[in-house]
């Protein structure tokens, strides 16, 4: 789906705030989607560009799951099913991204927005970065990339990455930044696969997709998508990145990084430049929902009965895991702890709980915690090991953190106890308080 099909979609069904006054792309756009996270919102008229700019469109695993026609619980399955049978999309010879193919390069012309006043420069925050190797093919990521000049900008590549291996590997590659795209896509670049699968094939699985081939480099690229910049990064060319809002909504530090040379700009006639605030719950969705899925399957690999994982907003989507199971063992709740970190190496704290808690309640978590976790047994430290280089309370230069979980789950043989809540009655207060 185009994304300006889906904006109209959110229009007709009244859920979309559309700005037509004129505004900056320079911190007004930014403090606006910030004021009205998590409505969704499209701006009509900016006063430093002729491109409309649309964000806060999948800020929660409702609005995702409203995208797809499912429940928020069947997400996990869904994203489980297109990883196991990915599917090749279609290849298009013209393209909706190709519509308009730019004669010069000058980025100045596009909205690339001004976060925050911290920002270093104008960010590409949303875009997916299609870039390949000749050992393991095409590969989809998300960097977030700063403007230093009308054809160049400086991505923060970070070690450990696939766009981090091809570009040791070869020292310079070919990359397309894809901008304006819609869940299947956007999910699939953060999904968290082996080296040499094409994220592509995932999007294609969630639902059908096109793709094409990008004008001045040899990759294939979401034909649907709004705009796409593309170009060559080298590894040796290095430039100061940031600073920037982290995940963690912390500000990230300067960095020496490499650079990317713009060759071409193309995008569809009627383009809407998608904004995506770093830190914030798009940012955070898009991160932790789509390695949920990894962390189920290594906890089911375990032979454990699992039902559901959060990655939590609190733990900034990425360094808290809630997981849900049913015990069937009374060591199982360690064990899927330790099934947990294998799904997901940045996983600083994991929680489990038992079937009847909300794990995307905190209050029930938190009870959950009060009444049924004892820490000389229940708590589970890890030796010091790599975490994740967004902790900014990590060790400085190596990312070594240390990691613990906590079964909160009952236990099996109560000996008496009693660990669940008490109901009280429950009545139709029609019958008594009428319209009260």
């Amino acid at each position: 789906m185009i994304l300006e099909e889906y904006i109209k979609i959110l229009a007709q069904e009244d859920k979309l705030v559309t700005v037509k006054k004129g505004i900056s792309k320079n911190l007004d756009i930014a403090g606006v989607l910030k004021s009205i996270e998590p409505q969704p919102a499209l701006f009509e008229n900016l006063i430093d560009s002729d491109f409309r700019v649309a964000g806060n469109l999948f800020c929660t695993k409702a609005q995702i799951a409203d995208y797809f026609g499912i429940a928020v619980e069947d997400i996990i399955p869904t994203l489980t099913r297109a990883i196991e049978n990915r599917s090749s999309p279609d290849v298009v010879d013209e393209a909706p991204c190709q519509e308009v193919i730019r004669e010069e390069v000058d980025l100045d012309t596009l909205p690339i927005l001004i976060h925050n006043k911290v920002d270093g420069g104008p960010y590409i925050s949303s875009g997916v970065v299609v870039t390949s190797d000749p050992e393991f093919g095409q590969n989809l990521d998300f960097h977030r990339a700063m403007q230093i000049g009308k054809d160049r900008m400086v991505i923060r590549v970070v070690k450990g990455r696939d766009f981090h291996k091809f570009l040791e590997r070869n020292s310079e590659i070919d990359v397309a930044f894809c901008i304006g795209n819609t869940p299947e896509v956007l999910i699939a670049a953060a999904t968290s696969v082996e080296t040499g699968i094409d994220e592509l094939e995932i999007a294609n699985a969630l639902r059908s997709i096109r793709v094409t081939k990008a004008k001045t480099v040899d990759l294939l690229i979401p034909a649907d998508c709004e705009f796409v910049l593309e170009g060559r990064v080298v590894l040796q060319e290095k430039h100061d990145e940031g600073p920037f809002i982290d995940l963690t909504e912390t500000v990230d530090v300067i960095r020496q990084e490499p650079t990317f040379q713009v060759r071409k700009i193309t995008h569809r006639k009627n383009a809407i430049w998608q904004a995506l605030l770093p830190g914030r719950a798009e940012h955070k969705i898009l991160m932790g929902m789509p390695r949920e899925p990894t962390v189920y399957k290594s906890i089911k690999d375990a032979g454990i009965d699992v039902l559901d994982v959060n990655i939590t907003p609190g733990g900034a989507s990425w360094l808290h895991v809630a997981v849900k199971v049913r015990k069937k063992h009374e060591d199982e709740g360690l064990k899927a702890i330790e099934a947990a970190f294998a799904g997901h190496r940045s996983a600083k704290h994991v929680w489990v709980y038992d079937e009847d808690i909300d794990i995307y309640n905190e209050e029930e978590r938190e009870w959950a915690m009060a009444t049924r976790f004892q820490a000389d047994i229940d708590l589970l430290i890890k030796d010091k090991e790599p975490g994740s280089s967004l902790d900014p309370s990590a060790e400085s230069g190596t990312k070594m953190t240390t990691k613990c979980g906590f079964d909160c789950t009952k236990i099996l043989d109560a000996k008496g106890k009693s660990y669940e809540k008490a109901e009280f009655p429950k009545v139709d207060l029609q019958d008594f308080l009428g319209d009260y």
